[in-house]
């Protein structure tokens, strides 16, 4: 059966090519230390098992080699006065040991700089990734529509597949989101700054929260891998009815925390790119003056979970309920600090906090 997208081509084990080693290329091909060019092959490339099988040979040829001089060397070293081809042949054995030695240790420093060279331009690539994500993030907040806030990201290794983001969309709405990948690293950031441009494109067309999910569900469902994934809390503030609609997909539900206690958002549905189809209810929430709403990512109430103790909602709760009264940016740092306390300084996750805070009652906006 042909695999597809290769018509005519079947597995290494099928090809009839055989690898030919001429003898004139002996110290070429079984020492390993052709520089450039190919083995004289019919095929193109040795796959993985064959490889290491050649590579421990060749070592294997190598050490026997420099053992046999060395023990003609040492064997005969009293006959050298005694016979010219004895002393020929030692100062061949040497002279070659010593070739062999130089041609590896140049093998030894070509492959360091080409390490070093690969290992820049990875960094190079991974600077340049965590340079775009970092633009993807809000510079400012929108300044006036009776809300504040106060975001943060703090990723585990260097690039985060964790989201957050406000928007001024038309009629004075805020709408604002936080959101977290499944995985890490560039592949979760590649999927997080795509569903960013298409997240930012639904709500400035003025999309509903069930629908802003709904049609980017469909898109994470049609792009993505079944084993991948987004959980989202998505909410749009209306400041003439200091009233908040929102859809929390899959996501660690916010809390809201008021003067009577707190409450979690719950209404929604399943994380995003699971169900193609999946209709997401909406929930709402009218917010009064002082009244602070908690995003956070699982990398904040699950920081300790490695050691068997997790951070917890509760304890979250209880930081931000003890410093509600501060600014927004202290109280962020104030649950950074609980969270570092509690699971040291070694980060399994990316920790990410988008904090609310409602600056006008109903009775102001009327």
């Amino acid at each position: 059966m042909e695999r597809q997208g290769q018509p005519g081509v079947l597995p290494f084990a099928a090809h009839s090519c055989r690898f030919r080693e001429p003898a004139e290329s002996f110290f070429v091909f079984r020492l390993g230390w052709h520089f450039g060019a190919k083995p004289n092959s019919s095929c193109e490339e040795l796959p993985p098992s064959l490889k290491l099988v050649r590579t421990m040979r060749n070592r294997i040829y190598f050490a026997g080699f420099l053992v046999a001089a060395g023990l003609l060397l040492y064997f005969g070293r009293n006959l050298i006065g005694r016979s010219a081809l004895v002393a020929w042949s030692l100062a061949f054995a040497g002279t070659t040991a010593v070739a062999v030695l130089g041609m590896a240790l140049y093998r030894v420093q070509h492959e360091l700089r080409a390490s070093r060279h690969e290992l820049a331009r990875k960094e190079a690539e991974l600077n340049f990734a965590l340079e775009v994500q970092r633009a993807l993030f809000p510079k400012k907040f929108p300044a006036d529509g009776g809300l504040e806030f106060s975001g943060v990201c703090v990723p585990a290794s260097g690039i985060s597949g964790d989201y957050f983001d406000v928007i001024q969309v038309s009629g004075g709405r805020i709408a604002f989101v936080l959101a977290d990948i499944s995985g890490k690293g560039i592949s979760a950031a590649i999927l997080m700054s795509n569903s960013h441009a298409v997240l930012r494109m639904l709500a400035h067309a003025g999309h509903p929260p069930r629908e802003v999910c709904g049609q980017l569900n469909h898109h994470l469902y049609a792009i993505t891998e079944a084993s991948r994934f987004a959980t989202m809390f998505y909410a749009e503030w209306s400041a003439d009815e200091c009233r908040l609609r929102f859809v929390n997909a899959g996501h660690n539900p916010p809390l809201l925390v008021k003067a009577q206690g707190t409450e979690r958002l719950e209404a929604g549905g399943p994380p995003l790119g699971v169900l193609r189809d999946f209709e997401f209810p909406e929930g709402a929430a009218t917010l009064e003056a002082g009244d602070l709403l908690v995003l956070y990512s699982d990398g904040i109430t699950e920081a300790g979970a490695g050691k068997g103790n997790d951070f917890g909602e509760a304890r979250l709760s209880s930081v931000v309920t003890a410093h509600r009264n501060k600014t927004l940016d202290e109280i962020r740092e104030q649950v950074l600090r609980a969270v570092r306390k509690h699971s040291g300084e070694e980060q399994e996750d990316d920790r990410t906090l988008l904090l609310v805070r409602a600056t006008r009652s109903v009775a102001e906006a009327k």
